[in-house]
């Protein structure tokens, strides 16, 4: 290509580029308020900030042993739920099952020596107890994410007698490994002055955290990108949402941010059987019932290896994983799981109840 000739593509780009724009602005002038979370549901239980919500069924047939979905701390729930044609939650109603899910909420000054005790032992424990009375059941079905399937997890192997099976999704357990750099950061933090200068940590300084485990593709390649999908007003509001969820990020109770960052991941307590709660040793082989393990191949901020290395130290013989090829938030959100993900849950649940 002589130089005429890529004078003439630059000015095509910066052209296309320019229109891009143009049309983009005009499309965000007129974007409707976006929305996330839109699949109905219902307050069943609360307390404080913690909520219990169940979800309308949306099939006729509906499992008999209902799901409790166990979401992270440190973003919302709304990703499971992101929008109506991509959204686990809806899909796993569809396929039959009966969903109830945990809102963590927003934690404030109050929560300060809030302790992983008081959410574990504590309030996952009511919710648990509140839907075993209204469905007149022992145990339900535990399906945790992200630090949720660590919160699940731990639940499981001190009341194994309340969980009839254990889902856990791009959970982190084992923390020995290297492969993610969110990993090796939190053997190196000092989150002690951390916290004690802070008593709950921003939520804003968590999330610059985790922008800068791949700084220039979250902090400038996308918003570069964004650009070239402006134009169309659909795949804009794609990316509003996406933005809407990814700075929606909840202050973090000190004591739980504590405890998960130095008996975790620095010391990897959990499956060394050095893990207490409540005074309480927790013992992975306690997990009796049957486990999945889901978990992501392209994870770079959950890797794999921390996921199913689950599978190694539970006590259940029925124990399967199941993965998908794509990343941490592609989980969620991607076209290659929708059609098969809340499926595959509810067809492994569903020879189980």
């Amino acid at each position: 290509m002589n130089y005429a000739e890529q004078l003439q593509e630059s000015m095509e780009e910066f052209k296309n580029f320019a229109d891009n724009l143009k049309k983009g602005v005009e499309n965000l002038a007129s974007a409707d308020e976006i929305k996330l979370g839109q699949t109905e549901k219902e307050l069943v239980y609360e307390d404080g900030k913690r909520k219990l919500y169940r979800y309308k069924a949306r099939a006729d047939k509906v499992c008999p042993v209902p799901t409790l979905i166990v979401y992270a701390m440190v973003n919302r729930y709304t990703m499971l739920d992101l929008q109506p044609n991509r959204s686990m939650i809806r899909n796993l109603l569809d396929q039959g099952q009966d969903v109830y899910l945990i809102d963590w909420g927003y934690a404030d000054r109050m929560d300060r020596y809030l302790t992983m005790d008081d959410l574990i032992n504590g309030f996952m424990d009511d919710c648990i107890a509140h839907i075993c009375q209204q469905h007149q059941l022992d145990a339900i079905n535990l399906l945790g994410v992200c630090q949720g399937g660590t919160f699940s997890t731990i639940y499981a192997a001190l009341h194994p007698e309340k969980v009839q099976n254990l889902i856990t999704m791009v959970a982190p357990i084992d923390f020995e490994t290297d492969d993610s750099l969110l990993f090796v950061w939190s053997k190196q933090m000092d989150v002690d002055l951390m916290i004690d200068a802070y008593g709950v940590v921003p939520g804003d300084l968590m999330n610059q955290s985790y922008q800068m485990l791949q700084p220039l593709t979250l902090t400038v390649q996308k918003y570069v990108n964004m650009v070239d999908l402006m134009a169309d007003a659909d795949k804009l509001a794609d990316f509003l949402r996406m933005e809407s969820w990814i700075f929606d990020s909840p202050d973090q109770p000190g004591e739980v941010l504590r405890q998960n960052a130095k008996d975790l991941f620095k010391e990897n307590k959990l499956v060394k059987g050095e893990f207490e709660l409540g005074g309480q040793k927790v013992d992975l082989k306690n997990i009796s019932m049957p486990v999945l393990c889901i978990y992501a191949d392209y994870d770079t901020l959950v890797p794999p290896i921390s996921s199913k290395k689950l599978l190694e130290y539970v006590g259940t013989k029925d124990k399967q994983e199941l993965s998908f090829p794509v990343g941490h938030v592609g989980m969620f959100v991607s076209g290659k799981t929708q059609a098969t993900l809340a499926p595959r849950i509810a067809e492994w649940v569903s020879q189980r109840v």
